[in-house]
Parts: structure tokens; sequence; C-alpha cells
């Protein structure tokens, strides 16, 4: 009997330094899909690696045969030692796993839950999958079904609305206050990590000027280059102050970057426009006194804390109507792998009425030959008609029955009241017993 398999880390079971062996290697998908594909005991394969999980999916009639050698392929691949890896895997089978791929797909099995790079992340791996030709029908439909069950989440909840990380907040936040974006200049000071992820996000809601400050120039072009922005020097940030609508401050100073003193001497040339600052930086890059200043409104980590912790508290609401979405879409699975063991009696049946058509066309060739050939396709029409209509019934009983602790039964009648069993290798007629 085929079972699906899925064995795996994450970021819950193990530390990145184990997670990084593995995905050391670009091409260590195509290896161990590969190894899958070769691999006697397993019948399909699929591999997800992301710097947050590894999942080896497969399924296969051997299940300790097939654990044992992936396992041992892969932690050989990585260079870990097996028990290293195996104390720090999952396993889940069948519906246990189908349930734990939808989960992944729809980001409730992520650092953080309802983010947007899992489903990506797994999309292209599949297509590695299938380029390998390392996945089949079982797979095929599981990926695509997670695919499904991942776009009625984003559709069906709000898990993905609120913002949980304090640059995605930030842009959140400069939304709120301006609406659109579009036509907002941007000053950016700082070029680490927080301060890209936060450009980035600012490009993607539509800002289009950037200007990027840092004490090291080189790294303020190197920022730059990436989000398509102008690099300054530090020194430019005073007369930057007059011409932008919206400062991200995210710098390692132990100092304040911007003080009232700066600020207000740039008010003058702004003309009453109003200016924010959000201060995503620990210690704090803005001087507090600068939030006292008429039309200039500064919002710092702490504000942003608050958000986040608010969405996360609601997105933790909405992963309680995405599981139940998941839940759905793991029945509706489990009821099409269930069909499949009614498909070679189903296939037999077809088979078994397409040899009975082709013996009585031959036993009454003689007769047939006198007509025209539009006459031979329209006998050749009726008979395949009504022999489609004879097993229609049957087959959709039986589809009917997928799900029913009875199917082996209900399969096992069929075959002996339609004979699917016959030695084909006879030379019998087929209608013996009826004649």
């Amino acid at each position: 009997m085929i079972k699906i398999i899925n064995i795996g880390m994450n970021h819950n079971t193990a530390g990145v330094e184990l997670r990084e062996c593995i995905a050391a290697e670009p091409d260590n998908i195509i290896k161990v899909l590969s190894f899958m594909r070769e691999s006697e005991c397993i019948k399909e394969g699929h591999f997800i690696s992301t710097c947050n999980r590894v999942e080896a999916i497969f399924t296969t009639d051997n299940v300790q045969e097939a654990k044992r050698s992936i396992c041992s392929f892969i932690s050989r691949l990585g260079n870990i030692p097996e028990e290293n890896f195996l104390s720090s895997t999952y396993t889940f089978e069948d519906m246990d796993a189908v349930k734990h791929i939808f989960r992944v797909a729809s980001s409730l099995d992520s650092m953080v839950v309802g983010e947007p790079q899992i489903l990506g992340q797994i999309k292209a791996s599949f297509a590695v999958s299938i380029e390998q030709k390392s996945s089949g029908v079982i797979l095929n439909r599981l990926m695509h079904k997670a695919f499904h069950a991942a776009k009625r989440v984003r559709t069906e909840t709000g898990i993905c609305e609120a913002a949980v990380s304090i640059s995605y907040a930030a842009v959140e936040l400069a939304k709120k206050i301006f609406h659109v974006l579009d036509n907002k200049k941007v000053l950016v000071i700082g070029a680490g990590e927080m301060a890209e992820l936060a450009a980035k996000h600012l490009m993607a809601n539509g800002v289009k000027s950037i200007v990027v400050a840092n004490r090291t120039f080189e790294r303020a072009e190197q920022l730059a280059k990436i989000i398509d922005a102008c690099p300054v020097s530090f020194e430019e940030i005073s007369s930057e102050l007059q011409e932008v609508d919206i400062v991200i401050a995210s710098t390692a100073s132990q100092e304040h970057v911007i003080t009232r003193k700066q600020v207000k001497k740039c008010l003058r040339k702004r003309r009453n426009r109003p200016l924010f600052f959000i201060d995503i930086a620990v210690p704090r890059d803005v001087q507090p006194e600068v939030n006292r200043l008429e039309n200039v409104y500064v919002y710092d980590i702490d504000d942003l804390k608050g958000a986040v912790k608010s969405n996360m508290a609601q997105r933790q609401k909405e992963a309680i109507k995405a599981e139940r979405i998941v839940q759905e879409e793991v029945v509706k699975y489990e009821r099409w792998l269930k069909t499949l063991k009614v498909v070679p009696t189903i296939i037999s049946l077809i088979d078994k009425t397409e040899s009975i058509i082709k013996a009585e066309i031959k036993k009454s060739s003689p007769i047939l030959e006198k007509l025209t050939p539009e006459q031979k396709k329209a006998v050749d029409k009726l008979s395949r008609s009504i022999a489609q209509k004879m097993i229609n019934d049957p087959i959709l009983y039986l589809k009917r029955k997928a799900d029913r602790p009875a199917l082996n039964t209900y399969i096992d009648v069929t075959r002996k009241l339609f004979n699917l069993d016959e030695d084909r290798n006879q030379d019998q007629d087929l209608y013996h017993g009826y004649k």
C-alpha cells in the first residue's frame, strides 16, 4: 500500500548551523531529487530547502526502508552525523503529512505566521521536481492542492494583512499617514538590514524617489544600487531634510543622528509641509525633542512594537480560520486519494468494454462489410455509446464508495460480477453464458 511520508526539520527543531549544511550547495536539491527518482523504495519525491526548513516528501510502499535511505542520504549530503540529523527531524505520514505541507504552504508553520515568501519558495522547488521528473500523480496533485489551500488562506482570511516586522510596520505607518506613497520622497538613514528591508517595502508600495545616507558612503552606494536609489553623504542630510516627506532612520549610532536644531533650521524652507520621522533604531537616531516642532511628527520603535504586537494577535485570530481552511482541503485531498484505489478496477472495466466491442464488431464483420463508411461509423458510435452507458453506473457507484470502509468489498464484487480477473490470454467468447 502506497503511503505519503514527510521527513523534515525547521527553525523549531534544528539550529541554523544544521539547516545551512544542507542548503550550502545550490545543487543539493537536484542531488536529493535524483536520489529519490533512482531509489527502488521511493515512488515519487519532492524536496524543499530554504533558510528555515528542509522537507523531503515522498511516496513509498516500504516505509522503513525509504525513511532509512533518505535520512542516510541527506545526512551524508550535508556532512552531518546521522544521529544529529535524526534527532532534529520530524516525520509525518499520510494525512498528517498532507496537512503539514498544506500548513507550510499557507505560512502557518513559519517563523512569522503569514509571511509571503514560503509559498514562492515551495512553488520554485516544485518546478525543479517536475523538471527532474521525480514527482508523479500523487505528489503533483498534493502540491497543487497545497497551492490552492494557500490561496484560499490568503484570500479568505486577513492573515497576511497586518505588519509583523518592524521595517514593514514602519512602511504601513507611512501609508496610514499619506494614504498613497507614489509621489513621496523618502530619506533612509542607515544601510543595514532593517533599513534595506524598509526601503524594499517602500518600493513595493509605490515610492519612486528614495535617498540613502550612511556614514560609510560606499555602503550607501551599495544599498542605493540594490534599490535603485540615490546615495548621499551624511553631511548632506540637513539639505535633504528640506525636500523629503518621510525619514526612516536605522543606524547603529550611539548618539542622535537627527537633532532638534538641525530639523528646526530646515522648516522655513519646507513651507509648512509636514515631515515624518520613523525611527527604528535602538538607541534612537532622532532626538525626542524633534517631535515638539510644528508640522514634525516622530514615531519610534516602541510605537511600532505596539502595532506589531497588536497585529501578531490579529494574525493568530486569522490563523484559526486558516487552520479550518487547511483541514477542509485535507479532507478533499484524502477523498481524491481514496478514489485512486478504484482506478485500476475502472480501467479494467473500460478495457473489457473495449474488448467486447472489438470482438463483436469482428464477429459481425461479414455483415458490416456491406455498409458504407458512414454507416460503419454510426454502428461503432452506437455500440460504444451503449457500452459506456452500461458501465457508467458501476463506475459512479465505485467512486461514491471510495471513502467507505467496505471499499475493498465493493471492488471485489465489481471485479467478480464483470469477470475482470479472467485470463486475458484465453481466446474465449466474451459473451459466453449470455447466449
